[in-house]
């Protein structure tokens, strides 16, 4: 595809590098951490947040305490002193990131920070807060390597995580296969995620996972079409879709006939999800435009969550060709944000 961007392909194909290079970062920090704490909450929104999904989701399965993500300036009153609050803003500048960890601050958490500078670095530098710096000069969305890597391997280093190093490593592997099969050099007849966007293409993507595996995946997909095609996207999760979203795939028909639905697939999925899954597409396949199923790689949880994540990437940056939109610019975001440093 010639009008693909070349930029944001060329951060695409650098994620597997941004594990690489997380590896690689100066974690002695954490030794002054290793305590036992109650829960862990990551703190950021955007595409610093994601990072925090996936580490939550991936916590649900081998953590022992609670992990939450928090996209607020507020924080939840249960954080104290037995917390330990990750603070993740990629820009450094993030104004619910920066308000949220100097509340968590006076309620006595045990905060590290994640960013590439700016505010952030200032406070963890002058109050003595663990902090990771993270290369810069990318837009938050294409550094999810960076931003979710350093969580993952900080809790292993204090402690609540076990095998990161051999996780990140299978991931890697993973994301450099499918860069090898769906990048921009790949003969576009066997391009998945290249014909996946031809579909997507004056369409409704509906993406829907599953519930504690594939959600945040699913999220991602619809994130990165929202801000790298400029197209409204929609995702949701099994099985709690059957029991509202999927009584309302009956009106409008022609809005319903202009949707196509994303099911993002995973061969360790309970065999009742994947009945639920089979009957759904069953339902809607003549009521909307196209089923398009998508499957997971790997077998470690995070290869398989970020398997699903990069083709969404890719396809997102597929469909912006399509459009002929610059995947860079946010203009709407970016003029919120210029009203709001005005308030």
């Amino acid at each position: 595809m010639k009008n693909a961007d070349a930029a944001m392909m060329r951060y695409i194909a650098e994620i597997p590098e941004q594990f690489e290079e997380s590896l690689k970062f100066d974690y002695s920090f954490t030794e002054k951490y290793k305590k036992e704490y109650s829960n862990i909450l990551v703190s950021g929104v955007g595409g610093s947040a994601i990072g925090g999904d996936i580490l939550r989701i991936i916590a649900q399965h081998k953590v022992s305490i609670p992990v939450a993500v928090n996209r607020n300036y507020d924080i939840p009153a249960y954080v104290n002193e037995n917390t330990l609050f990750l603070a993740v803003s990629y820009s450094g500048n993030t104004e619910e990131t920066i308000a949220s960890a100097q509340k968590a601050s006076d309620q006595k958490a045990n905060i590290i920070c994640i960013t590439s500078g700016g505010k952030v670095a200032e406070m963890a530098e002058f109050m003595g807060w663990g902090k990771v710096v993270l290369p810069g000069g990318m837009p938050p969305r294409a550094a999810t390597g960076y931003l979710f890597a350093p969580l993952a391997l900080i809790l292993g280093k204090i402690g609540y995580l076990s095998g990161v190093d051999e996780d990140i490593r299978e991931t890697v592997k993973i994301l450099k296969s499918i860069w090898d099969e769906y990048g921009i050099s790949a003969p576009a007849e066997e391009n998945k995620a290249m014909n996946i966007a031809r579909e997507l293409k004056r369409a409704i993507p509906v993406i829907w996972g599953v519930q504690g595996v594939t959600d945040i995946s699913a999220l991602r997909w619809k994130t990165q079409l929202n801000e790298n095609a400029k197209c409204l996207a929609y995702y949701n999760v099994f099985p709690e879709l059957n029991h509202n979203e999927l009584a309302g795939m009956e009106i409008p028909d022609s809005l319903i006939a202009q949707m196509v639905a994303v099911f993002l697939c995973d061969n360790y999925e309970q065999y009742r999800i994947k009945k639920r899954m089979e009957i759904t597409q069953n339902l809607i396949a003549d009521k909307i435009k196209k089923v398009i199923k998508v499957n997971a790689r790997g077998e470690s949880l995070m290869a398989r969550i970020y398997s699903l994540c990069y083709i969404g990437d890719l396809v997102s940056v597929y469909l912006a060709g399509e459009y002929g939109i610059d995947p860079h610019s946010i203009k709407m975001i970016d003029y919120l944000k210029e009203k709001l440093a005005d308030v």
